[in-house]
Formats: structure tokens, C-alpha cells, sequence
């Protein structure tokens, strides 16, 4: 009767070829991973931007998009320039740009900590639905979003706003390119 199992010979040359596999699938993998952070990310904005545009023409009230260091923070959470950790979205009571106590929340969300969010930090809807910046001067500018990673190889997106509201994202075509 004859043993089975493997032998050593078998065992190795089957080890050796699952490295050579893993070796090129990961970086593939990490690509995808990164891509899809960058995009969840990008929509997430996207979506916030939407919402606070919407909520601004059904209520006929000033409803603020910014960003902020302190997503989780709830109604404690406030805008920021640096650090950015995710957006608030907010009815703004006060008129003052800024979330307080005044104001109502409609939706935090989280950037994800490989995300770099850099250019225009606040967009103000009035409710004739236009972007404004914080002075109330008509919007025209870039979010820039980039993930610091090599792979994959296009980055960045960059969401950029009109006056009329409007948000196109786009990918530039260099690896960590500058917004339009």
C-alpha cells in the first residue's frame, strides 16, 4: 500500500508558485483599493454638495458645505481649512458660515486618513440654489482630492464648482496633476 500525501519536492514547487502569483497580484490589488477610496471619497463630496443645494432651493435658506477636522464630533463638529477629516453639511441659522449652536446639522461624513483634501474648503447655497464662498461672492473654484500613494497611477480628482451650483469631476491625466 502506497503512503499519500505530499512530498517535500511538491509542497515547495507549490509555495513557490503561489509567491510568484501573490508578487503580481498585489500591487494590482492595492491599486484598486486606492482607486476606490479616492472615488468613495469624491462621492461622498459629491453627495454632500447635491444635498446641501437641494435643501437650500426646498427651504429657501442658506445651507453650507464645508469641510472640517472633526467629522465625528457631531453637533460639537466645525469647519476648518487643514486637518480636513470629512464635510459637514448644515442649515446655516446664524448666517455666520460657521456650524453653531444655532444651526442645524443635515450630514457628517468621514474622508478616509489617506485622503488629502486641499482648495475650496466652504461652498454657501442660498435659496436661488447658487454657490457662494464664504464672503457671499459667486463660487467658481476646485475641491483637489489625492491620495498619497503611487498606485494607482491617476491619484487625484478634482471636483470643480460653478456659481450655477454645478459639480464635474474630473482626473487629471498626470500622476498627482493640478486641478484645471
Amino acid at each position: 500500500m502506497r503512503a499519500q500525501g505530499f512530498t517535500l519536492v511538491e509542497l515547495l514547487v507549490t509555495i513557490a508558485v503561489m509567491a510568484i502569483v501573490l508578487t503580481l497580484a498585489v500591487p494590482g490589488f492595492r491599486s484598486i483599493v486606492n482607486g476606490n477610496r479616492l472615488s468613495a471619497a469624491t462621492d461622498e463630496f459629491v453627495a454632500g454638495l447635491q444635498m446641501a443645494r437641494i435643501e437650500a432651493v426646498r427651504r429657501g435658506a442658506r445651507v453650507v458645505a464645508c469641510a472640517t477636522a472633526d467629522a465625528n464630533a457631531g453637533d460639537d463638529a466645525g469647519c476648518a481649512t487643514s486637518d480636513v477629516d470629512g464635510w459637514l453639511v448644515f442649515v446655516d441659522a446664524d448666517r455666520n458660515g460657521g456650524f453653531g449652536v444655532a444651526d442645524t446639522l443635515l450630514r457628517s461624513t468621514t474622508v478616509d486618513h489617506g485622503v488629502a483634501v486641499s482648495g475650496v474648503m466652504l461652498v454657501s447655497f442660498h435659496g436661488d440654489g447658487m454657490a457662494r464662498d464664504a464672503a457671499g461672492n459667486p463660487l467658481s473654484g476646485n475641491v483637489r482630492l489625492r491620495i498619497d500613494a503611487s498606485e494607482p497611477k491617476r491619484n487625484v480628482r478634482c471636483i470643480a464648482l460653478s456659481t450655477g451650483g454645478n459639480a464635474a469631476v474630473t482626473t487629471p491625466a498626470a500622476h498627482d496633476g493640478a486641478c484645471p
